[in-house]
């Protein structure tokens, strides 16, 4: 939540609105309740929900004052950004789906089942990461992004963390893949990207000198102004 916090400290100030539509286990709403940002969350998971409701419950003291100012809304984010007025957001922060790449049976899987971690977040149609064609998986979430320009403030920021990853046999720049849509179809404008370097992954490649396999060991973290 460190990495989220600098971010949201960057771009906003106290009291502002902040806007995690992929909201997982909480981390954005931690983070806007110690950093003084008013936080909303949209979660479709009842599972997510309920532990970003704990986490913030557990870690974050009852002296910063504005732990009561972070809202949880279960529901599909698609749906639920349309309720929202236009303009009403200084800034969107979020780390999206990743397509369906949980499910495919690596060594990285099976890391997951002996750390009980998930290796598919659900079962509901709404889930973006249940889309098995990649390139349908990129207009939908690139859309949704888009949609997003309407309630985010003219000249204010929006910013997606996200990873580029292989699937069998093929690498998907997904990045690059989400930037050139958003920008294509929407008020949206990329305007640089950070890197966060995961120091816990190794950084050697699988298999050498036999094959090439590399570690994705950062994610991207792509920089959207509103230029509505």
């Amino acid at each position: 939540f460190q990495d989220i916090a600098r971010h949201i400290k960057f771009f906003t100030k106290e009291g502002d609105k902040v806007l995690d539509p992929f909201l997982g286990i909480g981390s954005t709403l931690k983070s806007c309740a110690i950093e003084s940002r008013v936080g909303y969350g949209i979660e479709l998971s009842k599972k997510y929900v309920e532990l970003s409701e704990l986490r913030i419950k557990q870690e974050v003291p009852e002296s910063f004052k504005y732990k009561k100012n972070q809202t949880i809304i279960q529901g599909d984010s698609t749906k639920r950004i349309e309720k929202f007025d236009d303009d009403f957001f200084d800034f969107l922060i979020t780390s999206p789906p990743y397509w369906n790449i949980l499910e495919t049976r690596d060594h990285k899987a099976s890391a997951r089942e002996i750390e009980n971690l998930d290796t598919k977040y659900s079962e509901d149609k709404a889930d973006l990461g249940n889309i098995d064609d990649y390139d349908q998986f990129i207009e939908v979430l690139g859309s949704f992004f888009s949609k997003c320009a309407r309630i985010v403030k003219t000249q204010k920021y929006m910013a997606i963390i996200v990873s580029d990853f292989r699937k069998r046999e093929n690498y998907y720049i997904f990045h690059a893949d989400l930037a050139n849509y958003i920008e294509n179809n929407s008020a949206f404008k990329l305007k640089g990207i950070k890197i966060l370097y995961q120091r816990h992954k190794s950084i050697f490649p699988y298999g050498y000198p036999y094959s090439f396999v590399p570690n994705v060991h950062h994610q991207n973290v792509l920089i959207f102004q509103n230029k509505k």
